[in-house]
């Protein structure tokens, strides 16, 4: 008997408004060759690390009003990212659906957990005050980080808690987050063979 071969997990979505111009091409059963520009450096650097660790593979292009605030662009291409990992995941059939990682980076230390649950919602705790209005790279204003987690959250449709236990640095405290959100949903997009169907009760995600 031949081993039925699983349906690609690929999306590709673009999205054009005035403030900003968004293409983001998905492969989340990759092996982490990513592809990112997205006009504001450590925005690349953290989705760079996002495609990395999580193993997909994952091109963006991004373009806006980046004179005014890097907020557009950021927000816009967390949209469109999280709406090609909705697409990417399909029905979820066979998926295991629940991940959880817990990812140090020098100083810092993040948890993400995550449950493609087709339920979006988003929990985001334990920065400082200050690290909201924290300029990082001299382009990303701290309090973006949580609107990226919340757009992903939502655009995807997925139950996504995110907390930092330590961390002084800001740069490391937000590449740990990026760190842990990468391996939380490469656990629970992963298939388990022992699964039949959707791993719900209600028999849909």
């Amino acid at each position: 008997m031949t081993e039925t071969a699983r349906p690609s997990r690929t999306a590709t979505l673009s999205r054009t408004t005035r403030e900003s111009s968004v293409e983001v091409s998905l492969d989340i059963d990759g092996t982490g060759q990513v592809d990112i520009s997205t006009s504001v450096p450590f925005f690349d650097h953290m989705l760079t690390a996002l495609g990395t660790h999580a193993r997909f593979d994952l091109t963006v292009r991004a373009t806006g009003d980046t004179h005014i605030d890097a907020h557009h662009t950021v927000e816009d291409t967390a949209i469109v990212l999280g709406q090609a990992a909705r697409e990417a995941l399909g029905d979820k059939h066979g998926i295991t659906r629940f991940g959880d990682a817990l990812v140090p980076l020098d100083e810092a230390l993040a948890q993400a957990v995550v449950d493609l649950s087709g339920r979006p919602y988003c929990v985001h705790s334990g920065e400082s005050e200050g690290q909201a209005t924290h300029l990082i790279g001299g382009h990303f204003t701290g309090s973006l980080t949580r609107h990226v987690f919340e757009s992903l959250a939502h655009h995807a449709a997925i139950c996504l808690h995110i907390r930092v236990i330590e961390g002084r640095d800001p740069h490391h405290i937000v590449e740990a987050q990026f760190k842990a959100l990468a391996r939380a949903p490469r656990a629970a997009c992963a298939p388990d063979d022992r699964v039949l169907g959707v791993p719900s009760t209600k028999g849909a995600l």
